[in-house]
């Protein structure tokens, strides 16, 4: 990977690394691919980010512990990542790497709308221009979740990132962060604009295109962390969720009981996990990525890893809807858990992940990896519009699908009461880092009254958390609700030693932007000292 790219003058110039596409397009003598109606849909296969922050938010988040006597981390990365340190690295799954994937995305769909508009958007192309606005706003919202604050009511002074919206011909520029508040309008504008212009028709295999179900699940999403004071952005929410799953979500939640059946060895419940054919996969994303090898069931990276403390606030929880073992052998949840046989395990895990590897050189065994990401599913979604109900106070419906949800994902068949939730967490006390619940404090800029909306709130985050474990998520559901984070050391004796944590003010919650667009003078994000 050529880390000048990072210096955004690289970056955001014309359409950069496009190797996979020149067998059948054209060169510019500037080696900018000359974009065409005919090649336009082609060209914006690279307009989806070949990077993820799965790993980046994973090891940010309250998923991961440190294990310091088991084995080693994966990579430097791995270590600095958990640790919240400002990274130099610049592999796969680093920051760097999410930043030129993104933005290298971004001049794909640049280039495309700059052909399109130059013809005069004619009518024929509205398709095409709607896929790639909804690239464009799509690699920015990455952007904004990954170097930025949560969106707040300080938006309109925070850093955001360069929101670029045409091709860069001068060999040097400068480019200005702006704010947060740009960067949501621009992202909002590109999505509102794009949205309705998407055609499924268009595609063989939609599910790996921004087709209908996906742009509004995107929108869900996007609006549940742009908050608005007067919390409009939550009827946005139920809105676009409800284009989606309509009265009837079940129809198009995962079949858990059936991935769950599946065999727990290597990569049959993850390739189950990603298939495009099945209803609940809105938008699949495949990027570089050893992702797979790190939270999968492989002895790799086991420093710091999903483990069994945290494995009780998670995918071996107890919650409203009942405990996570009746019996030895029988569990409320329909899909199991894989461990490391060790006596002292450091993985518990739940099978999404899958790996694919390509040969660079089958002599020296030397490999790309690559990952599949459920980029968007209904069940997330699903859960998305329960807090947006919630908070909204209309309870009844909040209800509704979070009961939705447990009927899809545990074995209970009785559908769960207001008085029920509120009964198994007001029984909780709230968590701390030694003596850990599923009940954390939750310090949000919005307000959350006592009762019933925090009960329901805490009941949705947990199974947001359950449903969305290592892929990253949690993360942006710690820094909307202003969740403090910890790092623990847990020990072979069973105690943990608390070494470092985040609180909702903490810098680090915007992770730095990289090293190499540092040093080109782009202002870095501030640190606490």
């Amino acid at each position: 990977m050529n880390k000048k790219y990072i210096l955004l003058a690289a970056i955001v110039g014309s359409s950069m690394g496009l190797a996979s596409c020149s067998d059948f397009l054209d060169e510019m003598p500037d080696q900018r691919t000359e974009v065409t109606s005919e090649n336009a849909d082609y060209l914006l296969v690279t307009a989806y980010p070949n990077s993820m922050p799965l790993e980046m938010f994973e090891m940010y988040s309250d998923n991961t512990d440190a294990f310091p006597n088991r084995y080693a981390a994966w990579s430097r990365l791995q270590e600095d990542l958990y640790k919240w340190e400002d990274t130099s690295q610049n592999e796969d799954d680093s920051p760097a790497a999410v930043w030129e994937g993104c933005y290298k995305a971004i001049a794909t769909a640049n280039q495309v709308l700059t052909m399109i508009a130059e013809q005069g958007n004619p009518s024929t192309m509205d398709a095409t221009r709607g896929e790639a606005l909804l690239c464009r706003a799509y690699n920015h919202f990455i952007l904004a979740t990954v170097f930025c604050k949560a969106y707040s009511s300080t938006a309109a002074t925070d850093l955001g990132v360069p929101y670029m919206t045409s091709l860069e011909n001068t060999v040097s520029p400068n480019y200005d962060r702006g704010t947060l508040e740009e960067l949501y309008k621009g992202i909002e504008k590109d999505l509102l604009e794009g949205l309705p212009l998407i055609s499924d028709s268009k595609y063989s295999v939609p599910k790996y295109h921004f087709n209908k179900n996906a742009a509004n699940a995107f929108a869900a999403r996007f609006y549940l962390n742009y908050t608005q004071p007067d919390l409009s952005n939550y009827d946005k929410v139920i809105e676009y969720a409800t284009a989606v799953l309509g009265d009837n979500p079940s129809l198009m939640l995962r079949d858990w009981e059936a991935l769950g059946a599946l065999s727990l060895n290597g990569e049959i419940q993850p390739n189950e996990y990603v298939d495009a054919e099945r209803a609940a996969n809105l938008m699949l994303v495949c990027f570089h990525s050893y992702w797979g090898y790190v939270s999968g069931p492989y002895g790799l990276g086991e420093r710091y890893a999903h483990g069994p403390e945290v494995s009780y606030e998670t995918n071996r929880s107890n919650g409203p809807w009942g405990n996570y073992t009746s019996s030895p052998n029988t569990t409320i949840y329909r899909v199991g858990v894989w461990s490391n046989s060790s006596a002292l395990p450091t993985k518990i895990i739940s099978m999404k992940v899958a790996q694919y590897k390509e040969y660079v050189d089958v002599v020296a065994g030397t490999i790309n990896g690559y990952c599949v990401n459920a980029a968007f599913t209904a069940d997330e979604l699903l859960l998305s519009r329960a807090e947006a109900y919630a908070m909204k106070k209309d309870y009844t419906h909040a209800l509704a699908d979070l009961n939705s949800w447990m009927a899809a994902y545990t074995t209970r068949s009785q559908a769960m009461t207001e008085e029920e939730i509120n009964a198994f967490y007001d029984g909780l006390a709230y968590y701390t880092p030694t003596e850990p619940t599923v009940k954390k404090e939750l310090h949000p800029e919005f307000t959350i009254e006592k009762g019933t909306q925090e009960n329901l709130i805490h009941a949705i985050l947990q199974a947001r958390r359950i449903t969305t474990l290592h892929e990253g998520l949690r993360w942006l559901d710690i820094k909307r609700f202003g969740i403090t984070v910890y790092r623990r050391y847990m020990k072979d004796d069973g105690s943990i030693e608390v070494t470092d944590q985040m609180d909702a003010n903490d810098a680090r919650r915007a992770i730095q932007i990289p090293s190499d667009v540092i040093s080109a003078g782009m202002e870095p994000n501030p640190r606490n000292n």
